[in-house]
């Protein structure tokens, strides 16, 4: 049998990333983690509403279906073995209007479907009392979606892939790929200190450049990657005290879950994202946009002071979807797909990718031919 640096590699050290690795580190195999950034979590991973989803929308038997609600449940279960402080706090969807009433029934489906639970019907005056400060119709009652930190998980994931003998090895990209004979993979790395490595199973992970790094491995058909596309998301920050202890999401828009509502671990009020879809990744905030955000949250907050907004972060999500087009799947593509043996290239993961992740990292295995 051939000889290999490592077991496998993973590119990308953001949640996914690190969770792909630690499932494969579970199973045994020596695993090099690289991240093109100084620091793990840079990306995607850093720049979301650390938000846990229930798994209440997606198309049943969907891998955004199935993995958010085996990955949530991981999640939780990870959080408490390694200390990561989360607040399950439960989410409502509210119906703004009679008119959305409709869509919240199709959501509860979808979500009884999906296996999700704990989900409630609430009348308009039962979400008031949960709420007070809240305007809505009637509300869907999420008890198991929650907020959660984020860094210190993905810190804790990189602490176990490093004690299992792994390494996350940052300010060190990808720069290609070549296919063994025999099997497995030349790996190319650059940074300060350029090296090349070989491994038996590659997983690339790197959440916007997906499609650039799959260009980067010798033989990846380019037919089969899907185009880029990039969502940008703006948040705004409350001034004042927290006017609702549980996360609150409108119905759904196209492409998206929408500008939401969630109080962080620091009791904060923080709303976002929106969507807009830009040519090149930007992090810049629009003061500008603050006007469409007071018209956007009145519409279950009535009581938001003028002038209590700041700008405060955006993100960028890895969509494989343009403007108006319906939202696919996550793809974990293995070999039936591109062809290659042992590499299974991720794109498109971008919400519910981090409640998803853990299980993420399972299904890339099972896609490798690994046990669990």
């Amino acid at each position: 049998m051939a000889e290999f640096d490592f077991d496998a590699v993973v590119v990308g050290a953001g949640a996914v990333g690190l969770a792909c690795g630690l499932a494969l580190s579970r199973r045994g195999l020596a695993v090099a983690v690289l991240e093109q950034d100084a620091a793990i979590g840079q990306g995607v991973s850093s720049r979301n509403s650390e938000v846990i989803h229930g798994g209440l929308y997606y198309p049943t038997g969907s891998l955004k279906a199935r993995l958010c609600v085996q990955g949530r449940r991981m999640l939780y279960a990870f959080c408490d073995a390694h200390h990561v402080e989360y607040d399950r706090c439960g989410k409502l969807v509210v119906a703004e209007a009679v008119d959305d009433l409709e869509r919240l029934e199709a959501i509860l489906a979808q979500a009884l479907e999906n296996d999700v639970e704990g989900i409630a019907r609430l009348t308009k005056a039962q979400a008031l009392a949960l709420e007070p400060e809240l305007s809505c119709e009637g509300a869907l009652l999420s008890p198991e979606s929650g907020v959660f930190e984020s860094h210190a998980y993905m810190l804790a994931m990189q602490g176990e892939i490093e004690t299992a003998g792994g390494a996350v090895v940052l300010s060190t990209p990808f720069e290609g790929a070549t296919p063994l004979e025999a099997g497995g993979f030349e790996v190319r790395a650059g940074g300060a200190e350029p090296t090349v490595l070989t491994c038996r199973y590659l997983v690339t992970a790197p959440g916007l450049s997906a499609q650039h790094v799959a260009g980067e491995i010798e033989g990846f058909p380019k037919a089969v990657i899907p185009e880029a596309h990039f969502g940008k998301g703006m948040y705004f920050r409350l001034a004042g005290k927290a006017p609702f202890a549980r996360l609150i999401y409108p119905p759904p828009i196209p492409g998206a879950l929408g500008t939401h509502y969630r109080r962080d671990l620091g009791g904060q009020g923080v709303f976002g994202p929106d969507l807009t879809y830009v040519d090149e990744p930007d992090y810049t905030v629009d003061p500008s946009a603050a006007a469409g955000f007071y018209s956007y949250i009145r519409k279950f907050w009535p009581g938001l002071p003028d002038g209590a907004l700041s700008p405060d972060y955006a993100g960028v999500r890895p969509k494989i979807h343009g403007p108006g087009d319906k939202q696919p799947d996550f793809r974990l593509d293995a070999a039936d797909v591109h062809g290659l043996p042992g590499l299974v290239a991720l794109f498109g993961i971008e919400s519910p990718g981090l409640t998803s992740s853990l299980a993420i990292g399972e299904e890339v295995a099972a896609r490798l031919g690994l046990g669990a």
